[in-house]
């Protein structure tokens, strides 16, 4: 089967819907951020720190390119993967693209609880973080839209995700 691959935005929970998926379908799931850390030994904060973004997105590129062509994976691939390069068209070339759309207050309420783990929005008040939200999804939507499928994700239930119109008509 050709990859699945889970793009949206921080907090839409990519990470927890790739695993869910991977169990329930017997597939591996790869986080492509977790992925580039491994590789390069370093946290993706600290490699926007040494080798700036430009650099870091040049690293995520190359390690899609290593996972695009893998069979009977799930791939949550970092927020910002599709907004660079041609890596959506890619993705939509290589297997099924799902975009897990979340309402941005949900999506501002999640990031508020884990913002320590996100070097993006570390330290911001609750209302900076609002509005680099609402400009950051408004930049990065329209990449997003490119995916094959949407699924809503405001109410998140692992249990009830179903994903079998898309793994059996793709």
């Amino acid at each position: 089967m050709k990859p699945i691959f889970l793009i949206g935005y921080m907090g839409a929970g990519k990470t927890a819907v790739g695993r869910a998926l991977a169990r329930r379908y017997g597939l591996e799931h790869i986080d492509l951020d977790w992925r580039i850390e491994q590789r390069f030994h370093q946290k993706i904060s600290d490699m926007f720190a040494s080798i700036g973004e430009e650099g870091f997105r040049r690293r995520e590129r190359n390690m899609l390119q290593e996972v695009i062509g893998m069979e009977n994976v799930v791939v949550s691939v970092g927020g910002g993967t599709p907004c660079f390069f041609d890596n959506m068209e890619q993705m939509n070339e290589a297997g099924a693209t799902i975009y897990l759309q979340c309402e941005i207050d949900v999506l501002i309420e999640r990031i508020m609880y884990s913002q320590n783990k996100r070097p993006i929005v570390a330290g911001k008040t609750n209302k900076e973080l609002a509005k680099f939200v609402a400009e950051h999804l408004t930049m990065r939507e329209p990449f997003y839209l490119k995916a094959k499928h949407i699924l809503h994700t405001t109410e998140l239930n692992l249990s009830e995700i179903d994903i079998d119109f898309i793994v059996n008509n793709y």
